[in-house]
């Protein structure tokens, strides 16, 4: 259900639509505005796309990503990359994750307590961190790197 007319402006909500389909029994395809992404729904697994649990995770990665590109600007915190890690330790019974350690390397010359300013920031202002924070152990790190490491490390 949508935003009545009459509080439109007044309310600061904001509203996603994902939606999904079968492609066939390995897989299925996510929609949200002109992008799609492949997802493995394949019981055996796929390589090329992402499970359910990793697509949890590389959201809460992107998340924690955008929540930089937003915040730098506001506190002029300059840098030239940065790099997230996110590791996920699921539980069979009931099936969730028990926990998530993540570990965010940016490229940067800011003292160490801008990058604490700037690590209170990702963790308070993240609207999938604080989704997921109360549901599991979630902890981690931001730390700085002359360069950053490279995409599969």
């Amino acid at each position: 259900m949508g935003i009545p007319q009459r509080f439109r402006g007044i309310m600061s909500q904001l509203e996603y639509l994902v939606t999904a389909d079968r492609t066939d029994g390995h897989g299925s395809v996510a929609h949200c505005k002109d992008a799609s992404v492949t997802l493995d729904t394949d019981l055996a697994g796929r390589r090329d796309a992402f499970n359910p649990a990793e697509l949890l995770l590389g959201a809460l990665a992107a998340c924690m990503l955008k929540g930089i590109e937003r915040v730098a600007p506001m506190l002029h915190f300059t840098f030239r990359g940065a790099h997230v890690r996110v590791h996920g330790v699921r539980q069979d019974s009931p099936p969730k994750f028990e926990s998530i350690r993540y570990e965010i390397v940016v490229d940067t010359d800011e003292p160490d307590q801008r990058l604490e300013l700037l690590h209170t920031n990702v963790r308070t202002f993240g609207t999938v961190f604080n989704t997921v924070a109360p549901g599991t152990e979630l902890h981690g790190t931001l730390t700085r790197s002359s360069s950053p490491p490279p995409p599969d490390s």
